[in-house]
């Protein structure tokens, strides 16, 4: 069934086209005029308009250049009973999907609307599957909640939970604990299944090209904009759309992602013209945002609107008892891939894992895992090949708060409550001779030479937000702490 906008000034013929496409099952939205069916277009959002070409006021032809405007992409269907050659040649031009010539009849109608709407269905298609290819970071995990412990039992009994309501939901955790694998099963669990999941990070773009991304622009709305585009709101309607890292969202767009969570409606970039959506929100964060509302750098009326439906995910070194099956299940992924039988853990390999602190999470004990299954010269991967890594901090693209190699720590305690960079600090005391922010600042200095300077990709491995990076390195740029090239 779809909803489908008649307009035609005569009452008696939009109640035969409604008769004729009731049969069918679908939904019939009446108008009268051009002006009409622009207002309800917005609110009704029909996959196809069924439109007269001759009507006092504005024209068939001048209402399909109007919705071409709007929604370039949305099916018009052209009833005339003067086609011509010239009728139809313009028609065309203008972007009408097909037209039939009265009188008539409803088989010819029927094949006209199927046909737009598979094709309307298509093109929105297309344009979800491309949004969700947009670069984005990948899920930490699988897109299974692994672990049988307290705390895993506890998260997806929630999570099933939330899945059947309709309310926002605001994932906390650190960086690397799977919050977007929790986003995309309360999604997958959840009457709006079968509707689209997008996701966006919103620490990644400018204000500019996040406002862009969230709520679409008209054609010319700025430089390089040369065709109108759909937002991530309208793509995701009747979905889920997973805004992450909503901490960074800059102050000036707030104000607007607040109107969408009250009012479900928005404005393109460029347009005065009022979308409405039913888009579900799912945002995660791993700051506090209650510290953020009280510093000043997030409204405290959107923190409330978000936090309807709170999740806490755990720490990797609160849930010590799933650090084996999530290491099997990640071996057998590596495996998979790699058209190969899986490696295991020796027993020493278990303890060395689950003694670790894990200040870079899930994301952290899958990349140790791909590595002991690539470098491991038996199927059984000892605890000596592993230990050495996680004592010395190794890679700091791995081990947030790591230390580079050649640095030797005496003792690690990993302090609950504190956060440096996003994630649960590791504090680490090298004979006195560095402090935390030393470790920080060479963890982080040492990532950025190694990707070449490039901020996304080292933030990504850092496992931190690029806004969060870009101010640590602008702040050490002014105390002189670090070269001004960096």
């Amino acid at each position: 069934m779809a909803k489908i906008l008649v307009v035609d000034d005569k009452e008696m013929m939009r109640d035969s086209v409604a008769t004729i496409l009731g049969r069918k099952g679908h939904a019939v939205i009446g108008a009268h005029d051009g002006e009409t069916a622009l207002a309800k277009l917005a609110e009704k959002k029909p996959a196809v308009v069924v439109t007269d070409l001759q009507m006092p006021g504005m024209s068939g032809i001048e209402l399909l250049a109007a919705i071409r405007r709007i929604d370039e992409d949305l099916p018009v269907v052209l009833m005339t009973a003067y086609a011509t050659i010239e009728t139809a040649v313009e028609a065309m031009r203008e972007g009408a999907f097909d037209y039939v010539t009265k009188p008539f009849s409803g088989d010819e109608l029927m094949i006209a609307v199927d046909r737009a709407i598979e094709h309307g269905r298509l093109r929105t298609e297309n344009q979800v599957l491309r949004a969700a290819v947009a670069p984005e970071p990948p899920a930490a995990g699988s897109d299974d909640m692994i672990g049988d412990g307290v705390a895993m039992t506890e998260v997806r009994e929630r999570l099933g939970r939330i899945a059947d309501s309709h309310g926002t939901v605001l994932i906390n955790g650190e960086s690397g604990t799977g919050k977007e694998v929790a986003a995309r099963a309360i999604h997958a669990a959840s009457p709006r299944r079968e509707a689209p999941f997008l996701a966006i990070n919103c620490a990644a773009l400018s204000a500019s090209l996040l406002e862009s991304e969230l709520f679409g622009h008209e054609k010319g709305a700025f430089t390089g904009a040369d065709r109108l585009r759909k937002g991530r709101f309208e793509l995701a309607d009747g979905g889920t759309l997973l805004l992450d890292e909503i901490s960074e969202i800059p102050p000036e767009l707030q104000a607007k992602l607040l109107r969408v969570l009250q009012e479900r409606s928005f404005e393109r970039v460029g347009s005065s013209t009022t979308q409405t959506v039913d888009v579900r929100v799912i945002a995660t964060t791993n700051r506090d945002l209650e510290a953020e509302v009280d510093a000043g750098r997030f409204r405290g009326d959107l923190f409330f609107r978000l936090n309807v439906l709170p999740i806490e995910m755990p720490a990797l070194r609160d849930r010590v008892e799933d650090i084996e099956s999530l290491s099997s299940h990640f071996l057998r992924a590596v495996a998979a891939r790699e058209g190969r039988s899986a490696r295991s853990l020796d027993p020493d390999a278990v303890s060395v894992l689950e003694r670790y602190g894990w200040p870079g999470n899930v994301r952290e004990l899958q990349n140790i895992c791909e590595r002991a299954s690539v470098l491991a010269a038996t199927d059984e991967i000892p605890g000596s090949l592993i230990a050495p890594w996680l004592a010395a901090g190794a890679d700091p693209s791995t081990a947030i708060g790591g230390v580079q190699s050649g640095l030797s720590a005496s003792t690690t305690e990993v302090k609950q409550g504190d956060q440096a960079m996003g994630t649960a600090q590791t504090w680490l005391a090298c004979d006195g001779e560095l402090t935390l922010a030393d470790i920080e600042r060479e963890t982080i200095v040492a990532t950025l030479r190694r990707n070449g300077g490039h901020r996304q990709r080292s933030a990504k491995a850092l496992g931190i937000g690029v806004r969060t990076l870009g101010l640590k390195l602008k702040k050490w740029k002014e105390d002189r702490i670090v070269e001004a090239d960096l």
